[in-house]
């Protein structure tokens, strides 16, 4: 079997964003959203523990594959080949592995399509903004894009935490400090204590993981500080009521209070393939002014959505699929099928081709 050099090089020289090596099946990548085998030759127990064994030598890592009771993450640099975010899991009691080819050079916001009214939220000087949506989304690249932003038009000291660090940022006009888990810290929660004490005008959370990490980062922002982060969610809606539903009951009306203050804005995203096959990102905005405040505070989010749709500056995600459609970027069945509500969706675009819309 191919040595994992080979496939690292191939899987790089064919745009793959990542690679699968798990017992049973063929090696395989991903490109353009499509898995898609190497070949036909079945990846063994043996074989998947040797070509871990080679990542781990690419990686430094100085422990056998003996020691790995469920899963661990880590990333590494291939010279002259890529950067790569890995990780190594059981699955039927045997080893496996997904890398995630991670560029060298920092992406470029307007090449990959993310609107100038996002990469200007990276101008507040506090506050939390959220970059929401499912795994595989692009929240990292957003983020990355917006902390380059701040790097290279404010002076002041960036700090990152994240699990593991995906592009690494050189110093520009910014101090930018990287920290990752499991190597540089313990956690996300003691990274962020620390960063406290560590003067950041900028504090990027890879993930809100946890309530307690959500409420250090609440604290962060009240104090001053700008915290960029990252949440599992769909929708500015469903983000508000996951942070608050995350603590217990007798802390909500508190954490209603402290977040109406301190969220700035919550922008989701999904990729959605358009009709080329290529996956164009598709983005849900909503900036928080004092009308959405006061719902968050009186506990009336689900009249967010209607105050998004007739604000400027905003847009939900139904509105923006809608839009890639009517431009003649994606199908109708690919607007339906990525809507929120897909009826409402399907009527409208049934309008739209009738011209009554």
């Amino acid at each position: 079997m191919t040595g994992i050099s080979e496939i690292l090089k191939e899987a790089v020289s064919l745009s793959a964003s990542d690679i699968f090596i798990v017992s049973g099946t063929a090696v395989s990548y991903k490109v353009f959203g499509n898995v898609m085998a190497r070949d036909e030759e079945i990846v063994m127990p043996a074989d998947a523990e040797r070509m871990i064994s080679e990542i781990f030598g690419l990686a430094d890592i100085k422990k056998s594959t003996d020691e790995i009771s469920r899963e661990m993450d880590f990333s590494f640099s291939f010279a002259g080949v890529g950067r790569f975010r890995v990780n190594v899991y059981r699955q039927r009691s045997t080893l496996a592995a997904v890398l995630r080819n991670v560029l060298f050079d920092l992406p470029d916001s307007s090449a990959l399509n993310i609107p100038e009214s996002i990469m200007s939220l990276a101008d507040s000087n506090n506050g939390i903004i959220l970059i929401t949506g499912a795994a595989g989304s692009g929240k990292s690249t957003t983020l990355t894009c917006m902390i380059d932003k701040i790097n290279s038009e404010r002076r002041g000291h960036i700090v990152t935490i994240e699990d593991p660090i995906e592009f690494l940022h050189k110093h520009k006009k910014s101090i930018i400090s990287q920290r990752e888990i499991g190597i540089d810290t313990d956690s996300y929660a003691d990274a962020l204590r620390a960063a406290l004490r560590q003067s950041p005008n900028v504090i990027l959370l890879g993930e809100m993981r946890d309530n307690e990490t959500m409420s250090i980062a609440m604290t962060a922002a009240e104090t001053g500080q700008l915290v960029l982060s990252t949440l599992h969610t769909l929708g500015a809606v469903n983000t508000i009521d996951r942070i608050i539903d995350s603590f217990p009951t007798n802390q909500q009306h508190q954490i209603r209070m402290q977040l109406s203050m301190v969220l700035r804005a919550v922008v989701s995203q999904q990729l959605l393939p358009d009709k080329s096959g290529t996956l164009h990102p598709v983005f849900e905005v909503m900036t928080v002014n004092s009308a959405i405040r006061t719902m968050i505070r009186e506990r009336k989010t689900h009249q967010i959505e209607t105050i998004m749709q007739t604000s400027k500056g905003m847009q939900t995600m139904d509105t923006a699929i809608f839009k890639l459609f009517s431009d003649g970027v994606i199908t109708k069945e690919t607007a339906a099928l990525y809507a929120s509500n897909p009826e409402m969706m399907s009527k409208k675009i049934e309008l739209f081709e009738e011209g009554s819309l």
